[in-house]
């Protein structure tokens, strides 16, 4: 009986090792659970996370579905003390064995298992976690946390075959989740101490560290004291490894931790509203219009020519990978390159700041102080705010909640009169304070808002984009999805068209106030300005002035069906742009990115880039699976080009432009356009020079919110500075290929007045006044 009992125990010892045997097996090649592919293990960094690169190779951001503000660093730039505490902490047999410690696992078997000594440690290697960290979801069954260990193991030994000690400690630091957002040793660095990875002292990387365990019961930011033990406690490892001596350790360990902390968000960095943008744009879906409200017909055409247009609109949905899925940027590891500079773009960021937030704001806000109805315009009725008011109110987020609960709209317009806590943004950071929903909703419509784009006049490529002033509370992109009235900015339009029907830049016209019959109505157009009333005048000074009734006399004398046609060669297909007389004023709203990609036109010889964002994007190995070219179409003849490059540079070398030489005192050979909205709701300006076109707007979250003083309100004063800042540190940075030198592509002496102005054109200055 007792032989039978051996046989029995042997056969049983027998079995289970060839069954723990088969299984490792099955695991090793994927038959049980899941196993990597080869060259998913070799390529295990940002499985999920696409990587968004500037022009200049610096890194934008990521996008990634749960973390999406990792950032990846080099080895050689992480400091040795948050490598030789990780290991000390962690894994202090790292060096000796290849991904699975049989030594701390069967420690930690008896002591934990058998004595039950809950502080015994854990037996994973560094390697296991990162296994853990890179392909172990959480298990859903019983089953599946039965077989999580032993396939992290295999993964482990798999990792270390691939990847020498350093790779996987510099694997394990920036896959790991440091809290508040710090995913990395990069961003943990950052946000904790405002350093780079490589500046970390010792007790520093030590409080790091000690995250690891738990980052949110060690949290440093909640549980200061907390915090402090375990870094001790990772410190007394340290010492135990012979990395520091009892001597510093004492002295560190009674040091208060001092964080400098900051928030790790993906809205803030550089191109927010760039990044946000092309997530959008490169995930987009065909367009259904059933998928569209009624209000949203515009962008519905837009999105649907794009779609057709631009390979990059719905790039996810048109390519596919290998197994015949669309790519998706949170989950396939790509890297994005695009057509910024990171130079270009902070310029431009500072550059929207200085003007709009320490200049505008201020005048802004000392207005209202004078208006009942602040922030809007005393002009508008209380019935007319109370519309306006209400209309954020359905809008917001807190309504839908609210409404979805079950709650009565009295009850809801209840709660948005009652005060209760709230942070609220300045421009000096949070604040907390004590406000009515409703209060806060007019609090934040009394921020000005912003919009900026520089595009290469040759390519369309997108050196710079700013959609506002703060991603965080202002999210609405102020260059490609705002739509604002263009005002005088599409006067150049105009003068185009005559340029292309055979006028010239030096024929005259009767600058008077005219009347137009339109439409069996009246039309009388007001100008600003008296200045040479009565005078025939150039078309040159025309533009030069803005003047509206020289405009509104062109408009008489060409199609405004053609100006309609014209207006979609220069990339502007707003749908709800109709032909009219009162269309030569720029009553029809457009974005940024349109302008600016049409006035592209004017520098380049008449041919119009659309705007280009992208250059390429890779995946994970580095293989380019996408190139992209600029779009480019012929909207305009190269003769005409030039005339409104003449036309152009008449407005900032004398006209409604000229402060960017007396003020700013630019000199480089350059054009533009001002443009103001009727009761200054939009502010305009369009530069062009040979090498880059920029333009900007300013203006209130609704049409009603403005800065009531023309001389405030103007283009001129509220947009054209903007680009002035930006220029003038584009010129001074001698690395960019930019130089006030630099001299647009005319002939010699060419004044586009080649053409003497017919007779026929414009009636007498007498037949006006008769």
């Amino acid at each position: 009986m007792r032989k039978k009992f051996v046989y029995f125990l042997w056969g049983a010892i027998a079995s289970a090792v060839a069954f723990v045997m088969l299984m490792f097996v099955c695991i090793w090649n994927g038959w049980v659970g899941y196993m990597p592919d080869m060259e998913e293990l070799q390529n295990p960094i940002d499985r999920y996370a696409t990587q968004i690169y500037s022009a200049d190779g610096k890194i934008l951001g990521t996008w990634n579905m749960d973390k999406e503000n990792r950032v990846h660093v080099g080895f050689n730039k992480i400091s040795m003390h948050v490598v030789q505490a990780l290991v000390a902490t962690e894994d202090a047999r790292f060096y000796d064995h290849s991904g699975v410690d049989f030594i701390a696992l069967g420690r930690a078997i008896v002591k934990r298992g058998v004595m039950g000594q809950a502080s015994a440690g854990g037996g994973s290697t560094i390697t296991q976690q990162l296994a853990k960290q890179l392909y172990s979801d959480k298990a859903h069954s019983t089953f599946e946390r039965l077989m999580q260990k032993p396939i992290e193991w295999v993964i482990a030994i798999k990792l270390e075959r691939y990847f020498t000690k350093e790779e996987i400690v510099m694997m394990y630091l920036n896959q790991f989740d440091f809290l508040h957002n710090a995913v990395g040793i990069k961003n943990a660095a950052s946000t904790y101490f405002s350093k780079e990875p490589n500046e970390l002292t010792i007790e520093e990387a030590a409080m790091l560290i000690g995250l690891c365990k738990n980052p949110s019961y060690f949290n440093p930011v909640r549980h200061e004291e907390r915090c402090t033990e375990r870094r001790n406690v990772v410190l007394q490892q340290m010492v135990k490894a012979g990395y520091i001596n009892e001597t510093v350790y004492d002295s560190l360990s009674v040091k208060p931790i001092e964080l400098r902390f900051h928030r790790a968000d993906h809205k803030d960095g550089s191109a927010t509203y760039l990044r946000e943008f092309l997530r959008r744009y490169l995930m987009a879906n065909k367009p259904d219009r059933d998928n569209y409200p009624s209000w949203q017909n515009v962008q519905f055409v837009i999105d649907s020519i794009a779609w057709e247009r631009d390979p990059l609109y719905g790039w996810c949905n048109k390519n596919t990978k290998k197994d015949g899925t669309h790519y998706n940027i949170y989950k396939d590891g790509l890297k994005v390159f695009t057509t910024i500079d990171s130079r270009m773009q902070q310029y431009a960021e500072e550059a929207v700041y200085a003007h709009v937030a320490k200049f505008l704001q201020p005048a802004f806000n000392r207005e209202n102080k004078n208006k009942p109805n602040a922030p809007f315009t005393n002009q508008l009725t209380q019935k007319e705010i109370k519309q306006i008011l209400n209309r954020s109110i359905v809008q917001s987020e807190r309504y839908r909640s609210m409404k979805a609960a079950g709650y009565s709209e009295e009850d809801i317009k209840q709660s948005f009169r009652e005060k209760t806590e709230m942070t609220v943004f300045t421009y000096h950071g949070e604040v907390d304070t004590l406000m009515s929903p409703l209060d806060s909703i007019r609090y934040y419509k009394s921020f000005l808002r912003s919009g900026f784009c520089s595009m290469d006049a040759k390519t369309g490529a997108v050196k710079a984009y700013v959609g506002g002033l703060d991603f965080a509370h202002f999210q609405y992109d102020m260059v490609m999805e705002g739509r604002r009235q263009v005002g005088s900015t599409i006067k150049p339009f105009l003068y185009s068209l005559a340029m292309e029907n055979g006028f010239s830049p030096c024929d005259v016209a009767p600058n008077v106030q005219q009347t137009y019959i339109v439409a069996g109505q009246p039309w009388t157009p007001r100008n600003a300005s008296r200045s040479r009333y009565g005078d025939m005048v150039t078309l040159k000074w025309g533009l030069a002035q803005s003047n509206n009734w020289i405009s509104a006399y062109l408009m008489s004398k060409l199609d405004p069906h053609q100006f309609v046609e014209l207006l979609r060669g220069y990339g502007i297909y707003n749908p709800d742009i109709h032909p009219s007389m009162s269309l030569c004023l720029g009553p029809c709203d457009i974005t940024v990115g349109e302008m600016v990609s049409a006035y592209t036109a004017f520098v380049n010889h008449g041919i119009r880039c659309a705007p280009m964002f992208v250059t390429r994007i890779e995946d994970g190995n580095g293989t380019v699976i996408s190139r992209f070219e600029p779009r480019v179409n012929e909207v305009i003849s190269e003769e005409s080009a030039l005339k409104m490059l003449v036309l152009l540079q008449g407005v900032v070398d004398g006209g409604t432009g000229s402060r960017m030489r007396f003020k700013y005192n630019i000199t480089a050979q350059m054009g533009g356009k001002t443009g103001t909205t009727n009761r200054n709701s939009d502010a305009w300006f369009i530069g062009v020079t040979p090498d880059l076109v920029t333009g900007c707007w300013v203006g209130g979250e609704d049409r009603d919110i403005h800065i009531d003083s023309m001389a405030m309100g103007q283009g001129a004063t509220m947009a054209l500075p903007i680009y002035a800042y930006f220029m003038k540190k584009v010129y001074r940075n001698t690395d960019l290929p930019y130089s006030q030198d630099a001299l647009f592509d005319l002939p010699e002496d060419f004044d586009g007045c080649a053409r003497a102005a017919n007779e026929d054109d414009f009636m007498d200055i007498e037949e006006v006044f008769e």
